[in-house]
């Protein structure tokens, strides 16, 4: 097999701001693995908060042996052997992962959504994400945001309820809101939770520190609104320690290293009874596909990754309604 990868430099339409950071573009690196004729196309997209970079990802993708990736794939195999060539790099092992289910898919003339076992008659809608701004650029979003159902706002700073204040302005469609472990004081947080209940709030994403579980365990048994837990949720071995702590957790690939793993993370969240989000960085259509090829099996989906971004090298996916569409294609079903 023979792996090529090509650093690209995502635009975003417009800077995004969350609790603690904020930026205008999104290092990814395009992998492409070939054999027996066809492609497999992944994505690492690296938010800076992550820790990854074009060159963490170059040393990482040099240390690869496509030796290990014998035909057919045994994707837990795979993924031991990645963690095992280095920690973290939780992207570019996406990337990989990615890659090579799009290629398993094309190889077995079968969409990567049908291998994975979701049912394109369940997808939820996806939220349309509106960073911290100005209430002059809020509403601006807002309107770029005509024809989802659903939408998605970054709180975390003392601004919070003049930012929703100025969405209701213009819009009454359902929010879910990320605070990015922006909030601090408990007795506040319980307040918010139940002001953005009344302001039509249906969840809550990392509203405490990461690594305050009992604080957050604390506001999601008083909470009206579902507590998923984001940041603290990362890969497979997370999803039990979410237990008792969040209403749900957020999937995302660039955290669980791909589909294999977010596949069992969410198995394993359903035997726990947690609620599933699935969700993004920012990205292209191809990483947006693999999410969607999982979303059907959620409770709620954010990837709207490939709206936010200017340069997009990759046809967008179907959609319509508030939903993507998800087409009949081999593989990830990406189109150029």
């Amino acid at each position: 097999m023979e792996l090529t990868y090509q650093p690209y430099e995502l635009q975003l339409k417009h800077a995004f701001t969350i609790a603690k950071f904020s930026r205008t573009s999104t290092p990814v690196m395009l992998v492409q693995i070939n054999h027996e004729g066809k492609t497999g196309y992944g994505e690492a997209s690296m938010v800076p908060y992550m820790g990854e970079s074009h060159q963490s990802a170059t040393e990482f993708l040099s240390k690869v042996d496509t030796d290990r990736f014998s035909y057919p794939f045994d994707f837990g195999a795979i993924i031991n052997y990645l963690d095992s060539i280095a920690p973290g790099n939780p992207a570019i092992k996406a990337a990989i992962d990615i890659a090579l289910h799009d290629l398993d898919g094309k190889l077995k003339q079968q969409s990567c959504w049908q291998l994975l076992g979701s049912n394109p008659a369940l997808m939820p809608v996806t939220s349309f994400t509106i960073g911290i701004d100005t209430p002059e650029m809020i509403i601006k979003k807002v309107k770029e945001a005509e024809g989802f159902k659903v939408i998605k706002v970054k709180l975390g700073r003392d601004s919070d309820k003049e930012l929703i204040n100025t969405i209701r302005s213009v819009t009454d469609v359902p929010l879910y809101v990320d605070a990015n472990q922006g909030w601090t004081d408990l007795q506040q947080s319980l307040d918010m939770t139940y002001w953005l209940h009344e302001q039509g709030v249906q969840l809550i994403e990392q509203p405490m520190l990461k690594t305050d579980p009992g604080s957050n365990a604390w506001l999601t048994e008083r909470s009206p609104i579902p507590i998923i837990g984001d940041e603290a949720v990362q890969r497979f071995e997370d999803v039990e320690k979410a237990k008792g702590v969040y209403t749900g957790i957020n999937i995302k690939l660039m955290k669980s290293a791909g589909l294999h793993e977010a596949k069992r993370m969410i198995d394993k969240a359903r035997e726990l009874d947690l609620k599933i989000m699935i969700g993004c960085m920012t990205e292209t259509s191809c990483a947006a596909l693999a999410g969607l090829a999982l979303a059907p099996q959620a409770d709620w989906v954010d990837l709207d990754g490939p709206f936010l971004v200017s340069n997009n090298p990759y046809v967008m996916p179907g959609f319509n309604d508030g939903k993507y569409i998800l087409n009949h294609d081999a593989g990830l079903g990406l189109r150029f």
